[in-house]
């Protein structure tokens, strides 16, 4: 029976290169036989958190926005998480920080995911570049002791729409989906 994946793609960028590497990501789990779902966060409506802790409580956020909906109806259920993000001044962008904020009301939940992976694309390609972005989201990981980063590919020194069409970076997005047990 195969896993239910859950792919979150941070860019607010139509045709951006890390939804593409989320897409060969998706394409992989799903030749494995994986159930897997790509939410884009595109035209989604995402409020800061507020840091009132009322989430501990009753395991729900107190702004019901799409934010909400999300952690809620989909993060909590799947067993594999997947951020797609651009790298922005050596980090992942703003709104899949702010997601990650907001998933604060699973803290207190019995969630289901156990790996977590990173997608990341930058314009430029070393590997200090994405390292930076790991470690934010791994910090958000170290909150949820049952769960761990599996893996991370990164697209570099790519800049414009489809610029990693082609790339190594798509083979090893297809091929980390493709390996998901």
């Amino acid at each position: 029976m195969g896993k239910k994946i859950l792919i979150v793609s941070t860019s607010l960028r139509k045709g951006s290169n890390s939804d593409a590497l989320a897409e060969e990501f998706a394409k992989g789990a799903k030749q494995a036989g994986h159930e897997v779902e790509k939410v884009s966060l595109i035209g989604k409506n995402i409020q800061f958190c507020h840091g009132c802790l009322v989430c501990q409580e009753t395991k729900r956020c107190v702004i019901h926005d799409d934010a909400d909906k999300l952690v809620q109806e989909k993060m909590l259920y799947a067993d594999v998480l997947v951020f797609a993000t651009p790298i922005y001044y050596y980090e992942m962008c703003g709104q899949m920080k702010t997601l990650l904020d907001r998933a604060n009301p699973l803290y207190s939940c019995d969630y289901a995911f156990r790996e977590v992976y990173l997608i990341a694309t930058a314009a430029e390609g070393s590997d200090e570049v994405w390292s930076r972005a790991a470690s934010g989201l791994e910090g958000w990981i170290a909150c949820f002791p049952k769960a761990h980063l599996s893996g991370v590919v990164f697209g570099g020194n790519v800049t414009g729409v489809n610029g990693i069409q082609g790339s190594l970076a798509m083979e090893k997005a297809f091929e980390m989906g493709k390996g998901i047990v």
